[in-house]
């Protein structure tokens, strides 16, 4: 099977922004208000997890949203591929790799990022023709050390760490060369989003960009 360009892709979705909010939503009415909330905040990108019965939903309302780029995360079935990209996702993440799920992914031309937790996953991934992966869960693996010393043995990877970060631990994620970007709920955490604190996450939202320009991650 022909690997697509979706190594390029996901460089050009992510690479520009180097964070990547995570996000839970249930409710679509609020959907398109966050999304502008993230937008004011300075950032053009937001992962929509598939973990809420309303999810595709609240997908396809912020993907309506002019100027922000949404993908679909907790991607877990070959079937949800499908739904996330007819609901409007322009980048898939999976807690973990299977190979179904990224064959599928490139059917359509979408750009997946596969999740990893060890080297030996890191392996097969990698020999499927993924370049750029999730690691998943960051914060509980080890955090930056781990990913440190998965870019030691594989310096043509990179990765995308999240799970358990919070904006105390974003600086030490970017330095490293090998983090493309790093994602993560404390932008836009539930909470908020319940009660609609629109001016409360994008100031979230602003102080990481802030934080991430600091590091020199940004321009």
């Amino acid at each position: 099977m022909t690997v697509p360009s979706q190594q390029d892709n996901v460089v050009d979705v992510l690479g520009n922004s180097r964070l990547l909010p995570v996000i839970v939503l249930d409710d679509a009415d609020v959907a398109a208000d966050l999304g502008e909330a993230i937008l004011a905040g300075g950032l053009d990108v937001a992962e929509v997890t598939l973990r809420t019965p309303n999810a595709l939903e609240a997908l396809r309302a912020m993907a309506e949203v002019p100027g922000l780029c949404v993908g679909a995360g907790t991607v877990l079935r070959s079937s949800q591929v499908d739904e996330a990209v007819d609901a409007g996702a322009r980048f898939l993440v999976s807690p973990g790799f299977a190979p179904a799920l990224v064959r599928r992914a490139w059917s359509h031309a979408v750009p997946i990022l596969p999740g990893v937790a060890t080297p030996s996953e890191v392996i097969v991934t990698a020999d499927l023709g993924v370049e750029t992966m999730k690691v998943f869960p960051a914060g509980v693996l080890g955090g930056p050390r781990m990913v440190s010393a998965l870019a030691s043995a594989f310096p043509s990877v990179r990765f995308v760490p999240t799970g358990g970060i919070g904006a105390a631990d974003v600086a030490d994620y970017l330095a490293l060369p090998s983090v493309l970007a790093v994602g993560g709920s404390w932008m836009v955490p539930a909470d908020l989003i319940r009660r609609r604190a629109w001016t409360e996450i994008t100031g979230l939202v602003r102080d990481a960009v802030r934080a991430a320009k600091q590091e020199g991650t940004l321009e």
